[in-house]
């Protein structure tokens, strides 16, 4: 056997496991959205219509699939919760964490959390859970630890990251605007994932591992608080935007959902995360 048939050979047994998993979200708990009267942006973590919610508990599993795996997951878990006041979404999750990790430098990671929900499915129909998959494009709600710390305390300056840095002069102070671009790095190049955040969560889609895209247009939002080794992160999306690479959530809808969770002190970022197999979802009328 040949290395270009063996490799064709796991590429199609990976992806038939994942569209397996996807296949039958049937047994797992049912979580549902409960209707709210609340007309504001539903994003509070203190809102007392999370105590008419019901909670699921979610299993996570360690991302043993894509390289670079990661057997060793640190949250195993995940408490969910779910509401709508007919025009927001609003995802409740908490999971123990006993270090807070919001800030990244070159040697850390940070904590974040993701909700996924297919753009298109049915019963017969349902994309991979790991990202989705060619022709199965799904929609995924990311909130950053990092991020919300730059939301609540504004942007960090190269010394406040690095306090042993020690810099003469900034080609911005010196450049035009139009010179001093190819310097910026990753803002120069208008990476969405580097510019100043008005909120915590970045709206995203993808068909596959590798394929993640940010949406130009950000719906997605949310606030994220730790407390004695626990966090709490609520995600909001509108129900229906009109954009048809998002999800259509009307009340009395039903589809499903899934999540996944990094610990940067445990050194996960990218592919190397807990995820879960898909949920059913339900939003009450």
């Amino acid at each position: 056997m040949n290395r270009r048939y063996r490799l064709g050979t796991v590429t199609v047994a990976v992806l038939t496991l994942g569209l397996a998993l996807a296949a039958d979200p049937a047994g797992a708990e049912l979580l549902q959205a409960v209707r709210v009267k609340d007309q504001g942006h539903l994003a509070d973590l203190q809102a007392t219509f999370w105590k008419q919610a019901p909670a699921v508990n979610v299993t996570m599993l360690p991302q043993v699939i894509a390289v670079p795996k990661h057997p060793n997951a640190s949250v195993t878990s995940l408490s969910v919760k779910a509401a709508h006041n007919g025009q927001w979404l609003a995802i409740l999750l908490e999971w123990k964490d006993p270090t807070k990790n919001e800030r990244i430098v070159s040697d850390t990671f940070g904590d974040q959390v993701a909700v996924e929900l297919p753009v298109h499915s049915s019963k017969d129909a349902v994309p991979s859970p790991m990202m989705g998959n060619p022709g199965g494009r799904v929609s995924i709600w990311q909130w950053r630890a990092a991020f919300q710390h730059d939301v609540d305390k504004g942007d960090p300056t190269v010394r406040d990251l690095y306090p042993n840095t020690l810099v003469d002069i900034y080609p911005d102070q010196v450049l035009k605007a139009i010179d001093v671009r190819p310097y910026t790095g990753a803002l120069g190049l208008d990476n969405p994932i580097s510019r100043h955040k008005q909120s915590p969560v970045l709206d995203q889609m993808a068909e596959g591992w590798g394929t993640m895209t940010v949406y130009p247009d950000q719906k997605a939002d949310g606030k994220g608080e730790w407390r004695d080794g626990v966090w709490r992160v609520v995600i909001t999306h509108p129900l229906v935007d009109g954009n048809e690479n998002q999800p259509r959530l009307p009340p009395g809808g039903e589809t499903v959902i899934a999540f996944a969770v990094w610990d940067g002190d445990n050194h996960e970022v990218g592919a190397r995360k807990a995820w879960s197999n898909w949920i059913p979802f339900r939003l009450a009328k």
